[in-house]
C-alpha cells in the first residue's frame, strides 16, 4: 500500500495515546459542567430521587455539603430548583424572600464565593397544577397566561438576584420573558446579571425523572402549547433569534442527545455561548442500562458528554457532573 496513501496518515495518528491526546479536538473537563440542584424544605433531609440514583433532594444545610463536595470535584457552577413547602395556583411561594431558593441562595453566597449559583426561574415546581404560570381560560381549554406569568418571572428573578444568583435561567418558555426579566433586572439595579435562558426548549418525553425529583408533573393536558415540537429544527433558530435580540447572554437547548443537530445549527449561526441540557431522561436511561450490565457506565457518559461539546456546547447541565468529574480525573 502506498504509504502516503490518506487512511495510513489518520492511522499514525491514533497509533500512540500520547499522540491521540495531542491530536484530540475536543476536550472535556469539569469546566465545562453545571450540576443541577435540589432544595426543599426542612433541616437534614437528603432524599435520594428514585428515578435519578446519586441524586438528592436536600434541605438547605445539607446543600452547602453537597455544594462544598461538588466543588472538591472542580465542579463550580450549580443551578437551583426549589421544591416548596406549599403550593398554590399562582406559584406565590416562589416569589417569597424567604422561600427555599432564596434561603438557598443567601446560605450559599458567603460560603461558596467562588462558584457560580444560577437559579432556574420557572413556576411549575411551585404551582398545584404543575404547569409554567399562571392559567387562564381560552377556546374552552385552560392553558398558561404569558403576559400575566411575564411579571411573575421578573419579580422572580429579582429575589434571586437580591438574595445572591450570580445568573438567571428562565425555563417556562413565555414569549417576550427575556425582554421582561432584562428589563426588570436593569431597573433594580442588576444590570450586570447575565440571562442563560431555556431558547431552544422542546416538549419532550424525556422529561420524566425530573418531574419526580421536582414534584411538578402537570395535573392535566401537558406543555405542548408553550415548549417546542420536537419535530421543529427552523423553529429552534427562530426562538434563539429572539432571545437574543431580547438580550439573552446564554442561550440553552434542552434536551441534549436527540438535539444535537440543533445544538450544532444554534452555534454555527448564532456564535453566541450555548449551554446544552443533559436531561433526567437522558441520566435515566444510562443509569438503568449500566445497573444491568448492558453498558460500560463510565465509558458511555463520558462518550455522551463529549458528543454534546463535540456538537457546539460551551456548557453541559448534566447530573453525571459529580462522576464525569471524577472519571477525567483517573
Amino acid at each position: 500500500m502506498n504509504p502516503t496513501f490518506p487512511s495510513c496518515r489518520l492511522r499514525r495518528l491514533r497509533r500512540h495515546p500520547v499522540l491521540r491526546d495531542l491530536v484530540r479536538e475536543t476536550s472535556l473537563s469539569a469546566d465545562d459542567f453545571i450540576l443541577p440542584l435540589f432544595v426543599r424544605h426542612g433541616k437534614d433531609i437528603k432524599k435520594e430521587i428514585s428515578s435519578m440514583p446519586g441524586n438528592y433532594q436536600l434541605s438547605v444545610d445539607r446543600l452547602v455539603d453537597e455544594v462544598g463536595a461538588a466543588r472538591d470535584l472542580g465542579i463550580k457552577a450549580f443551578i437551583l430548583f426549589g421544591i416548596p413547602e406549599s403550593k398554590d395556583a399562582t406559584g406565590s411561594s416562589a416569589l417569597a424572600d424567604e422561600g427555599v431558593v432564596q434561603q438557598a441562595l443567601r446560605t450559599l453566597r458567603p460560603r461558596f464565593p467562588d462558584v457560580l449559583l444560577i437559579t432556574d426561574e420557572c413556576f411549575c415546581e411551585y404551582t398545584d397544577h404543575g404547569h409554567c404560570g399562571l392559567l387562564k381560560e381560552e377556546g374552552g381549554r385552560l392553558d398558561v397566561d404569558n403576559d400575566a406569568t411575564l411579571d411573575m418571572l421578573v419579580e422572580q428573578c429579582i429575589s434571586h438576584a437580591r438574595a445572591g444568583a450570580d445568573m438567571v435561567a428562565p425555563s417556562g418558555m413565555m414569549d417576550g420573558m427575556v425582554t421582561a426579566i432584562r428589563r426588570g433586572l436593569d431597573e433594580a439595579g442588576f444590570t450586570w446579571l447575565p440571562i442563560m435562558s431555556y431558547s431552544a426548549k422542546y416538549a419532550s418525553a424525556f422529561y420524566g425523572p425530573f418531574r419526580d425529583a421536582a414534584e411538578s408533573p402537570p395535573q392535566f393536558g401537558d406543555r405542548s402549547t408553550y415548549q417546542m415540537d420536537p419535530a421543529n429544527g427552523d423553529e429552534a433558530l427562530r426562538e434563539t433569534a429572539l432571545d437574543i435580540a431580547e438580550g439573552a447572554d446564554i442561550v440553552m437547548v434542552k434536551p441534549a442527545l436527540a438535539y444535537l443537530d440543533i445544538i450544532r445549527r444554534v452555534k454555527e449561526k448564532f456564535g453566541l455561548p450555548i449551554a446544552a441540557y443533559n436531561v433526567s431522561g437522558e441520566f435515566a436511561m444510562v443509569k438503568a442500562a449500566a445497573q444491568k450490565g448492558w453498558l460500560d457506565e463510565r465509558r458511555v457518559v463520558l462518550e455522551i458528554l463529549t458528543s454534546i461539546k463535540r456538537a457546539g456546547a460551551d456548557m453541559i447541565l448534566t447530573y453525571f457532573a459529580r462522576d464525569a468529574a471524577k472519571w477525567l480525573k483517573t
